[in-house]
């Protein structure tokens, strides 16, 4: 190793010796101010394994020559009475993303690594900061503003999970009936047909209103299925990726569905006993710990054909109520026709979200008509911006 390389290779190891003591010192801090007793021993048991982490770092400097700094000047993260006031919540949340941000750095010095020992341990480690991130998030309130489905997939409305299609159904109508009412209010103001329009502006119209109708739905639809795809893709890696973490770190990964079970109130017996009987079938074992870890779980799967026809239809059917008025011609009486077809729809649709949202269908359907008024006179303003006669 040259000069450079054990330079570097030390000033890696301060960096990683610090966090691990100073992660340490933050469970124990939450520890002590912990009133719950089956958390605080959570909080202790995960203080102890960054401490030994530190052990590994620092025996490490040692045989380098360096010698690490006193632990006790290094201070626990979140100590503040900013922090206090905050509350646990936030604590949680904010250590949780620090797991996950060091356990990846852990990841990447593990893909580089000069020996299969060493790739080894730094694999443990990285093992035990993502354990860790899970228990933060185990351990968070409910209610709080994602999920672990959230955060592997994002917002993307197709995987709103409504309970069943009628989710779906409802908000491809809704994209559908307001992409192509204002498509159609726009056109109108462009082309004049409310006063002076002639027949090919009437066609023109219909035209742009069906071209609109069959991109949305042809979009939508291959957007829910391409969407549905990619959420059984990740579920598939997720679950080879534990696999694998099974088969090297058997267990550690048997001690952390453990901790999980804990912090669903078990007691540490009927955790261990509980584990130690889906120990007892690796299907099982393999399934709940992606179950539980990661709140994945086949049957909560989408079809994607399933989600494609939904789309598409609901999509299609939502965009085609605008244009019906235009088939028997276009003058003020259609354009009038079609703004009161298209804000009855926008009411019913609101309404009908409340199947999944649960809230007031009036203030749901009164949210999405002024929504569909905005929308139309807008569209039909900026149309005779650039009237074409």
């Amino acid at each position: 190793m040259t000069d450079a390389e054990r330079k570097a290779a030390i000033e890696g190891l301060l960096a990683d010796w610090r966090a691990e003591i100073q992660a340490a010192k933050t469970y124990r801090l939450l520890a002590e101010r912990e009133r719950d007793s089956k958390r605080k021993q959570v909080l202790y048991r995960m203080a102890a394994v960054e401490e030994q982490h530190a052990a590994k770092w620092e025996r490490r400097l040692r045989e380098l020559g360096a010698e690490p700094p006193p632990a006790d000047t290094i201070r626990p993260r979140y100590a503040s009475r900013f922090w206090q006031a905050m509350g646990t919540w936030a604590v949680l949340r904010r250590l949780e993303a620090a797991e996950e941000a060091h356990g990846g750095s852990y990841a990447e010095k593990a893909a580089k690594a000069p020996t299969e020992e060493e790739r080894r341990e730094l694999q443990r480690v990285h093992a035990d900061e993502r354990s860790h991130a899970r228990a933060m998030n185990e351990m968070a309130p409910q209610g709080g503003p994602r999920t672990a489905l959230d955060r592997i997939l994002g917002h993307e409305r197709w995987h709103a999970r409504s309970g069943s299609w009628i989710g779906d159904a409802i908000y491809g109508m809704n994209d559908g009936l307001g992409a192509v009412f204002g498509l159609v209010a726009g056109v109108s103001g462009a082309t004049g047909v409310t006063h002076s329009g002639t027949a090919s502006d009437g066609h023109v119209v219909l035209i742009a209103g069906l071209a609109g109708m069959v991109a949305s739905a042809l979009s939508m639809g291959s957007g829910a299925y391409l969407a549905a795809k990619s959420e059984r893709e990740v579920h598939e890696a997720e679950v080879a990726k534990e696999a694998a973490e099974l088969d090297e770190h058997p267990e550690e990964e048997l001690e952390e569905l453990e901790l999980f079970y804990q912090l669903k109130g078990f007691t540490p017996e009927e955790a261990h006993s509980v584990v130690e009987r889906l120990s007892q079938s690796r299907e099982l074992l393999l399934g709940t710990l992606v179950q539980e870890e990661l709140g994945l779980h086949e049957s909560s799967l989408p079809n994607p054909w399933q989600a494609c026809l939904v789309a598409t239809l609901s999509t299609g059917l939502g965009a085609f109520l605008p244009i019906i008025p235009f088939f028997w011609g276009a003058n003020l009486t259609a354009v009038l026709a079609a703004a009161g077809i298209s804000i009855a729809a926008h009411f019913a649709v609101g309404a009908a979200k409340t199947i999944v949202t649960a809230r007031s269908w009036f203030h749901s359907g009164m949210e999405m008509t002024i929504v569909g008024v905005i929308e139309g006179v807008g569209a039909y303003a900026i149309g005779t911006l650039f009237n074409v006669h």
